[in-house]
């Protein structure tokens, strides 16, 4: 929440300004320039008249120069708090921009420290997977038994590859001698259903000719009885 003040900043400058002016601290009482400028009036005044006034007009010069003393020593402070003021603010001003020089080198060593930690990350990083490696590559057997045993895989490999090629050979062979089997046991089936068919024929002709030798024999006793 904001603060609510009775003069603006610009109107709290001039009041100030005025007050430094004639010498107003508070608003009771009558300003000191004021003051100032009625014991020089009063002087000023006695002065000219044509009466016999000589020590009343010293006693207003007195008046008037000690007020003037009066007047004189406050703004001789105030021009030595002001002269205090303006080195106190040259001084702060040499701060600030050192504190700004300063901050400006911060946040460089700041960036540079970054990209140094990016850096230190990734030779970690590059360390830690060449000690991982190397824990592999400790754990692998010796080059002479790997060699040793690749070359017995080889070996292997080539006598599978050669017992491949004769078992393919075999059932090449195998494949060729089923055809022929079945070849064969299909011709052998023809032959039989042709000497099955020849037999049944065969067989058909001669109960034919039985019949007809029946059927002959039974005509001819016929005739024998009708002749007798």
């Amino acid at each position: 929440m904001s603060a609510h003040y009775a003069f603006g900043p610009q109107e709290d400058d001039v009041i100030i300004k005025h007050r430094l002016l004639t010498r107003t601290t508070t608003t009771r009482g009558e300003p000191p320039l004021k003051k100032l400028q009625k014991k020089f009036m009063s002087f000023a005044t006695e002065i000219e008249k044509d009466a016999d006034n000589i020590s009343d007009c010293e006693r207003l010069c007195k008046a008037f120069l000690q007020e003037i003393s009066t007047f004189e020593l406050p703004l001789m402070k105030s021009k030595a708090v002001v002269d205090a003021n303006i080195r106190e603010k040259d001084s702060f001003n040499e701060l600030q921009v050192e504190i700004e020089r300063q901050i400006l080198q911060a946040q460089t060593d700041i960036e540079d420290l970054k990209k140094q930690l990016v850096q230190s990350k990734i030779e970690r990083q590059h360390k830690e997977e060449c000690e991982a490696i190397r824990r592999l590559i400790s754990l692998q057997p010796p080059r002479s038994e790997t060699e040793k045993l690749i070359a017995d895989l080889e070996k292997e490999i080539a006598d599978l590859e050669a017992e491949n090629v004769a078992c393919v050979r075999t059932l090449e062979l195998r494949k060729k001698q089923f055809a022929l089997l079945l070849h064969v046991v299909e011709e052998l089936q023809i032959s039989i259903e042709d000497e099955q068919k020849s037999i049944a024929d065969e067989l058909r002709a001669i109960t034919e000719e039985h019949k007809m030798s029946i059927e002959e024999g039974s005509g001819g006793a016929s005739d024998a009885m009708a002749v007798d």
